[in-house]
């Protein structure tokens, strides 16, 4: 039933997409010829072989929406992946159009009504263009008033995929969490099968049901959707029989592992001659065109700072070397990329200590160690720009997990699991976690947590929003002392 509703509502999706590419079209012929608003050009063509490129144009966007995933079930896809996926649809569709246009450039078609000789080259490219624009913001705009509407019908409890899980385990709690977190995704629990808990047990309001052998009697009497095993570790013995059972019912079987604390969020697979390996770690920065990409874009970024920042780092200089004896800057050693030591720079923000007293522990709150502009500038994080030129050498990038000591390293290595997966990429000037309010004394774990999820998640668009968020919220610091 359910399979047969989702060819149906993507029949509707299709057509829709039709009426949405041809409304887009419309509009932006409107607004480039009839409108009054943009300057038409004369000698522009008639209207006739404008409407006749839909003819082309709609099949075309509706094949790229095929090819770029928009027409597979989103229950629980999210709103940004869905318009990173239409803009890109679109984008391929104006390289294809502008490519055609190109080619037929110097091709004379002939207008049958009035016998009239017209050249192609006389598409309006600006047209195409406002198409372009107009076509991605009325699609983005009409499937998320679909998905709104999707939503509040299936907490209302219509439009629903049931579901049965096979093995209690913490996969399965956390399957029944999310589930239970998201009402809008329309997933209706019947319950669990376990041969380990008690009949009747409940979590969350999910009752275990039976034992995993009466998947002989409920398959074949039940309507279920989808079956998902959630077995417990101890249990994976059982799995191959169970994939058996469930498959000769027919019923779509999903396996959820009890190890997501192991592997990441995002598995990075390979194929060994037909068998599947799961690394358990995958680290986009380890491609060489991904690094080499970040590199660019730390080189450009720094030197671009560096001419824009001088006047302050200049001003700054003069009013350490003014109010305190000392070093103008404080080179200190940190712990980089693959656990290789450098000496990272930071303009001097306390007085002149011996280095046994350095490396005691962090500052503390009123620290009677940190001169008065000190404060002013580790508040601001103006003492961290002569960093800059600790990412123009490739010690550090821009935007990574922040640099510890050697001792905290070795000290936390042991403390904190999966600490030292930090030291596969390069230490930061600003990072996810300092974006998100972990800096300086505040939970080291939660940094740990939020420096994985760059290292596993990194692209150049989530590079960009840290320092765009960096600039609005990340300058100032709350917790410096």
């Amino acid at each position: 039933m359910i399979k047969d509703n989702q060819r149906h509502f993507n029949r509707l999706h299709v057509v829709l997409d039709a009426m949405v590419t041809a409304s887009a079209y419309l509009l932006a012929w409107w607004l480039k010829f009839k409108s009054g608003i943009l300057s038409a050009q004369a000698g522009v063509l008639p209207m006739e072989i404008y409407m006749g490129a839909l003819v082309v144009i709609i099949p075309l966007f509706i094949l790229l929406y095929y090819a770029f995933n928009l027409y597979t079930p989103k229950r629980v896809q999210g709103r940004r992946l869905e318009a990173w996926n239409i803009f890109k649809a679109n984008t391929v569709g104006l390289v294809i159009i502008f490519s055609i246009l190109f080619l037929l450039d110097s091709t004379v078609v002939r207008y049958a009504m009035d016998g009239i000789l017209v050249e192609m080259g006389d598409f309006s490219r600006e047209m195409v263009l406002y198409f372009y624009l107009i076509n991605m913001v009325l699609d983005v705009f009409v499937r998320n008033v679909i998905r709104i509407v999707l939503r509040n019908i299936r907490k209302k409890g219509y439009n629903l995929k049931h579901i049965l899980l096979v093995g209690y385990s913490r996969a399965a709690e956390e399957y029944i969490d999310r589930i239970k977190q998201n009402p809008q995704w329309g997933y209706n629990v019947r319950g669990i099968l376990d041969d380990n808990i008690e009949r009747g047990t409940m979590y969350k309001g999910i009752k275990i049901i039976g034992r995993i052998d009466n998947l002989f009697v409920i398959l074949p009497e039940n309507h279920l959707d989808e079956i998902a095993i959630t077995l417990g570790l101890e249990e994976y013995y059982k799995l191959e029989h169970i994939v058996a059972l469930c498959e000769k019912s027919g019923v779509h079987t999903k396996f959820i592992p009890d190890y997501n604390n192991i592997i990441p969020t995002r598995p990075y697979t390979e194929d060994l001659l037909g068998l599947p390996v799961i690394n358990i770690r995958y680290v986009p920065l380890s491609n060489t065109f991904n690094a080499f990409v970040k590199r660019v874009m730390d080189i450009v970024g720094s030197l671009l700072c560096i001419v824009l920042f001088s006047p302050v780092m200049l001003l700054t200089a003069l009013l350490v070397k003014a109010t305190s004896k000392g070093p103008l800057i404080f080179v200190q050693e940190r712990v980089g990329r693959h656990n290789r030591p450098f000496q990272m720079y930071k303009f001097r923000s306390m007085r002149v200590q011996e280095e046994s007293q350095e490396k005691k522990g962090w500052t503390v709150k009123n620290d009677p160690r940190i001169t008065p502009i000190g404060k002013f500038i580790r508040k601001t994080s103006i003492d961290e720009l002569p960093q800059l030129f600790n990412v123009l050498k490739g010690d550090m990038s821009l935007v990574g997990p922040r640099p510890e000591r050697p001792q905290f390293v070795e000290k936390f290595r042991e403390e904190i699991p999966r600490y030292m997966i930090k030291h596969q990429v390069r230490p930061g000037m600003t990072g996810w976690a300092q974006v998100n309010g972990y800096r300086g004394d505040t939970s080291i774990k939660k940094r740990i947590e939020h420096d994985l999820y760059y290292i596993e998640n990194w692209t150049v668009g989530l590079d960009i929003k840290i320092l765009f968020l960096t600039v609005f919220k990340g300058f100032v610091n709350k917790n410096a002392c």
